[in-house]
């Protein structure tokens, strides 16, 4: 007998049948073609139906007790819906199967169909739960997912060693233990950074603290204590900068990345004193007033010095979009982005601020307020009307 494709029943006839005596599946489709035979008409013969497609394999599931026969008949058409409904009438008419019999009684007409698409929803709600889940991540995983990216891009390798993009171009550099504290100090904006990898510092870094003004930035636990003494026996280091007492330089924020800077004092007060020592003495240094910034800049003839030391830093900052911020000495305090400097400002205090863009009026502002005594920068906006005793350097 031939069987409808899957893909073209429209609609599945259940039926339950009773018989009195023991029969085979056989004997029930048998009765159920012999005797709607001739019952429906030629268009509705179940036999020539079943040729063409449009009634599919009838099955038949039967259990045998006592002598007696039961079971379900299921039926597929492809007919539309009146002609299944006549075709499920007669399969009722069916009274006998073989010797015995019987009684079907037709329970239930499903479109396949519907069926079908009850399916499909339920798979449809698990790939859309799947990827709401798995695939489309927030908003807020997405920003972290983008700046991780940019910061992994941003960190480079000097020599080996995990360091900052700006590592060779900058007067400065900061040491610290590893590479999460380089990925760290790169996501507050400082870039000439470079890890030491452990307490065996490499010759690497030996070197560039003999070159250029080296800051040890550490952990404030026993490790930092250890990194120190290392960096005290084979480098020149000339400042110390650590973590709160108990943390470690990859847990900090932003703002305290910029304190724990700010407030780093010279080598030769805190060596040998520990964590402990190190913490008080940076606390004190901390609680000193500030020296009163100076109105007036000095005549012209004292000023040319650090004027062209001002001007030759803003040439090495061109073309990278940073500023580099310095104290009352020309010593290097960070390089950070441009778009963080306003924020920095109030932090960190800088005597001196060197950056790759345009003085414009809010920043003298801002200069002001912490104290900075001079802004250089590419350029300076037309509409400045008070420098607020802010010197203004450009090379223009």
């Amino acid at each position: 007998m031939a069987k409808a494709p899957a893909d073209t029943v429209k609609y599945n006839v259940y039926a339950e049948i009773m018989i009195d005596g023991v029969v085979e599946k056989p004997d029930v489709v048998g009765a159920i073609f012999g005797q709607s035979e001739g019952l429906l008409g030629e268009d509705l013969e179940l036999r020539d139906l079943q040729k063409t497609g449009r009634i599919g394999r009838i099955e038949v599931d039967l259990k045998t007790k006592s002598g007696k026969s039961a079971g379900t008949v299921i039926v597929p058409s492809s007919l539309d819906m009146v002609e299944t409904s006549i075709i499920a009438s007669a399969i009722e008419n069916v009274d006998r199967v073989g010797p015995c019999n019987a009684k079907i009684h037709v329970t239930n007409v499903e479109d396949a169909r519907n069926a079908k698409r009850k399916v499909m929803v339920e798979r449809a709600k698990e790939i859309l739960k799947k990827l709401m889940n798995e695939q489309i991540p927030e908003s807020m995983e997405l920003t972290d997912e983008v700046r991780k990216s940019v910061q992994l891009s941003e960190i480079t390798s000097y020599k080996g060693l995990p360091a900052g993009p700006a590592i060779e171009s900058s007067d400065s550099v900061i040491i610290v233990e590893g590479r999460a504290d380089v990925l760290t100090l790169l996501k507050a904006g400082i870039k000439n950074v470079v890890a030491v990898g452990g307490t065996n510092v490499p010759k690497q870094v030996v070197d560039l603290s003999k070159e250029k003004t080296s800051i040890a930035f550490v952990d404030g636990d026993r490790g930092g204590d250890i990194i120190l003494k290392e960096l005290g026996q084979v480098t020149d280091v000339d400042f110390i900068a650590r973590a709160p007492y108990g943390k470690e330089v990859e847990d900090l924020t932003k703002k305290e990345i910029i304190m724990c800077l700010r407030r780093k004092v010279p080598f030769e007060q805190v060596k040998g004193g520990g964590a402990a020592a190190a913490a008080q003495r940076m606390e004190q240094h901390d609680r000193e007033p500030q020296p009163m910034r100076e109105r007036e800049m000095p005549v012209r003839d004292e000023a040319a010095p650090l004027e062209s030391r001002l001007i030759e830093e803003l040439t090495a900052v061109k073309g990278k979009l940073t500023a580099r911020l310095f104290d009352e000495g020309m010593g290097g305090i960070a390089e950070i982005e441009i778009k963080d400097l306003i924020n920095t400002l109030s932090k960190v205090q800088p005597a001196y601020v060197v950056l790759d863009g345009i003085v414009t009026q809010r920043l003298v502002d801002s200069a002001s307020k912490s104290g900075v005594k001079a802004l250089v920068g590419v350029n300076k906006a037309a509409d400045i009307t008070d420098d607020r005793g802010v010197r203004i350097l450009t090379d223009r």
